[in-house]
């Protein structure tokens, strides 16, 4: 699907182009979503330039992802998509600026993309360019990868909570050890990906203030470029502090699991030693001698019985005076 966005008063008009269609000829920001090969040859004719397959789109190289050809700058970044969802995943987006316009390439749909349609549908400047549009999509990129972090943090706060203070006591918990495992895994999975999203995110940042004085930008976008670069860093900082406490807290979660299970095996073992004084005194009393003084006995019965109570008891309670349980 190609979308143009052209000025329109104080707002940016959205026009879905046909596939047989023209590009309007005042549009700053050109959108293609699982563009079809014919929108790429359109817009191939309107610019002048080659929109990169998807395939190319997911090349690691840094060189693959940040380029300059026929004066048109190509600007490959992964970006967030289904945070808010069990199954989030990151896409590789392509930012082309060419002659003051800006295209995007997309097989997926980031929510900073609506996010920055909206927002200019209701007020754009005057002299919006392809530029002004890129800055925002990016500040809306660097926004969303904090929400995304500051929601992970308090979600893992209440995994923590719940492993050492469980509000129900000392041995209960309000979720069970699978749910919690899950838990674990789901929000390092997520804290992974943010981070790589800003790590591309950081690296299409330097390409861009390398490039500012070539393509002449004015000072406030220099200095507003630096600004999202000291955010990026200062959010990557915070998403490996969150990736190392995700990695505590899994330690710590198998550690809980294993002393319980210690507990548990103890238990057993106190309790084999426990029995083992009375089996036996019991085994001897079923061996059925035919001369056992205590069988004739008017009390050998209650003394057998005494006798297994005590050597139940006494180790019981030696157990407790050595602290073993």
């Amino acid at each position: 699907m190609l979308t143009a966005y052209v000025p329109h008063g104080s707002s940016l008009e959205r026009h879905p182009v046909p596939p047989d269609g023209e590009v309007p000829e005042h549009a700053v920001w050109i959108d293609l979503l699982n563009p079809a090969p014919n929108e790429d040859k359109l817009i191939e004719r309107r610019l002048g330039i080659a929109v990169p397959t998807r395939e190319e789109m997911q090349e690691i190289e840094v060189s693959s992802r940040l380029y300059v050809e026929h004066h048109a700058r190509f600007m490959t970044a992964t970006m967030m998509c289904n945070s808010d969802t069990n199954v989030p995943k990151t896409t590789a987006v392509t930012f082309i600026l060419s002659h003051h316009k800006l295209v995007t390439v997309r097989y997926d749909e980031p929510r900073p993309f609506m996010i920055v349609g909206n927002k200019l549908a209701r007020h754009s400047p005057n002299n919006v360019s392809g530029e002004m549009v890129l800055m925002d999509l990016l500040d809306a990129v660097i926004d969303r990868a904090a929400d995304i972090l500051e929601r992970i943090g308090i979600e893992v706060d209440r995994v923590s909570h719940d492993i050492f203070e469980p509000e129900n006591g000392a041995t209960e918990r309000s979720l069970p050890y699978k749910d919690i495992l899950k838990a674990i895994g789901s929000k390092g999975d997520l804290t992974s990906k943010v981070r790589e999203s800003l790590v591309s995110i950081g690296r299409l940042l330097l390409f861009l203030a390398n490039e500012a004085e070539g393509m002449r930008w004015p000072k406030d976008t220099r200095l507003q470029l630096q600004s999202m670069q000291r955010d990026v860093i200062s959010l990557s900082d915070h998403a490996t502090y969150l990736s190392n406490k995700i990695t505590f807290l899994l330690d710590a979660m198998l550690g809980v699991v294993q002393i319980e299970q210690n507990n548990i095996i103890k238990i057993f073992s106190v309790a084999a030693v426990v029995l083992m004084p009375p089996t036996l005194i019991a085994s001897l009393y079923g061996m059925n001698f035919k001369h056992m003084p205590e069988l004739d006995w008017e009390f050998g019965y209650p003394m057998a019985i005494a006798l297994m109570l005590t050597a139940a008891v006494l180790p019981y309670y030696f157990f407790k005076w050595r602290k073993w349980l």
